[in-house]
């Protein structure tokens, strides 16, 4: 008598392909406000070329505002990395009460991605 064997090695196949697809499919979750990219050490690195820590920490005050403080004050503006693009790039003195801050060094880069590297960086602290 013949035996009949049930077609177990295909049914195997498609539901394999079935769980494959369905898995490959789910994406990580992307927060909304993720932000950018940026290489930490090109950032620092021009921060330090162009003496920016002179006057700003990373986590505290210096003379000017820390890089938390302004990442902080910036937090959940849209226009922020614009706004702080414009910023570093024109020379254009921070909002204080001190008349004698009314200007601010321009980064020296001539790469716009470098700075906003830079910008991004900031942003993340």
């Amino acid at each position: 008598m013949k035996r009949h064997t049930p077609h177990t090695p295909a049914l195997l196949g498609v539901a394999l392909l079935a769980a494959v697809m369905i898995g490959g499919c789910a994406q990580a979750p992307v927060a909304d406000n993720a932000a950018p990219p940026f290489d930490a050490v090109a950032a620092r690195s021009l921060a330090m070329r162009d003496h920016c820590l002179r006057c700003h920490g990373v986590a505290r005050k210096k003379e000017g505002p820390s890089y938390a403080a302004i990442a902080a004050d910036y937090k959940n503006k849209s226009d922020a990395e614009g706004r702080l693009y414009q910023h570093l790039t024109s020379g254009e003195g921070p909002t204080s009460a001190d008349p004698h801050k009314d200007t601010h060094k321009i980064v020296h880069s001539q790469s716009p991605a470098e700075i906003r590297n830079l910008v991004r960086w900031i942003l993340a602290q």
